[in-house]
């Protein structure tokens, strides 16, 4: 049978976004893919040239709706490092605490949406149900669901609100319970398991040849996680596990997520115990002294990495924005490649992309 190309994208319900990957077949084996992103291109970098500082904070929200906290606490990062800043304990942890719920929500969401690729509706309605938990807490804490525009440049926009503490503690004892009625879903489900096991497998060594990272890295056998290995707040002060999966496949991904979010209710409940009292913000000047400063920090979707340009003024030179699913999304030609066209949902999906920070 003669080799063909199949357009998949962008109104595919498999690429969760505008992209589109150019699938080569020989049958239902897939030869050769090609992705294709651009679709979404926004300008982002160039237009925080023309914004001062604190400005471009909401903007950072936008990069990706369902990780919005750690964008936005990565922006903070890298123009606190700019302006030699030291952040106050009570508003590090504050930032934890948000980050974590920020990537509970994310991750919840993705296995919403994994769901419903492999045709399972309840799976997409259980993890909704419980992604709205956490959109609440965000909403008492900041006061908006998904572009939160709650870190600020010194510290955070405001303290935890009255009873936010007794709240998010329900929230994360409830949720542990449910995530259990979730794995019950999926684990016992033959044909989810299926469509996961052996399917889009990926050796460590090309993993790392192929820059995965996040949890499609760890689920292929890399134990690095930027929270534990390149600490940044008071991550090094919590006693907290980073999921590895040595199964280099779709489940594995799955597996890595799963665990990450057992996980992440470990580190708010150390979190909210260890917090000391204290100011939650300081005060940042307007202008940045000129030089070059790196940041990165651990998104939901892997590896975030913002590096400035400053040039003395209250704007930036230069921003630019390294993305953990633009690297990703260029390993799917790897991922893909010996897999049949039923199992190209399964495998993208297990990436979990989010074209607003690849297409910037």
């Amino acid at each position: 049978m003669s080799k063909m190309w199949v357009t998949m994208g962008p109104q595919h319900p498999f690429s969760h976004g505008l992209w589109t990957l150019k699938v080569q077949v020989d049958g239902e084996v897939i030869q050769d893919a090609e992705p294709v992103i651009g679709y979404l291109h926004r300008g982002w970098e160039k237009e925080c040239e023309n914004r001062t500082y604190p400005q471009i904070i909401p903007m950072a929200d936008r990069l990706c709706y369902s990780a919005s906290m750690t964008w936005s606490h990565l922006y903070c990062k890298v123009a606190e490092e700019a302006m030699e800043i030291e952040v106050p304990e009570r508003a590090q942890y504050i930032r934890v605490i948000a980050d974590e719920i920020c990537r509970i929500q994310s991750h919840l969401m993705w296995l919403a949406a994994m769901g419903t690729d492999l045709g399972n509706l309840t799976i997409f309605l259980w993890a909704l149900r419980e992604r709205e938990w956490f959109l609440d807490l965000n909403v008492k804490l900041c006061g908006q669901r998904l572009t939160t525009n709650f870190p600020r440049i010194g510290g955070v926009r405001n303290d935890m609100p009255y009873l936010f503490e007794r709240d998010l503690m329900r929230v994360v004892d409830l949720f542990e319970k449910r995530l259990w009625d979730i794995i019950a879903l999926t684990d016992d489900n033959a044909i989810f398991m299926s469509r996961m096991q052996g399917v889009g497998h990926v050796t460590r060594k090309e993993a790392a040849n192929l820059g995965l990272t996040g949890p499609s890295m760890r689920g292929c056998g890399v134990n690095f996680d930027v929270r534990r290995d390149d600490p940044y707040m008071v991550y090094d002060e919590l006693d907290w596990e980073v999921a590895v999966c040595d199964d280099g496949d779709s489940y594995g991904r799955y597996k890595v997520r799963i665990e990450e979010m057992f996980q992440s209710c470990e580190i708010i409940r150390q979190a909210v115990a260890k917090m000391p009292d204290g100011p939650t913000r300081v005060k940042a000047p307007r202008n940045v002294p000129e030089g070059t400063h790196v940041a990165r920090l651990e998104d939901p979707r892997g590896e975030s990495l913002m590096y400035l340009v400053s040039d003395g003024t209250d704007r930036p030179y230069r921003l630019k924005v390294r993305s953990p699913i633009f690297v990703n999304v260029s390993a799917s030609k790897r991922l893909v490649q010996g897999g049949r066209m039923a199992d190209v949902p399964a495998i993208m999906g297990t990436i979990d992309m989010c074209l607003g920070e690849t297409d910037r």
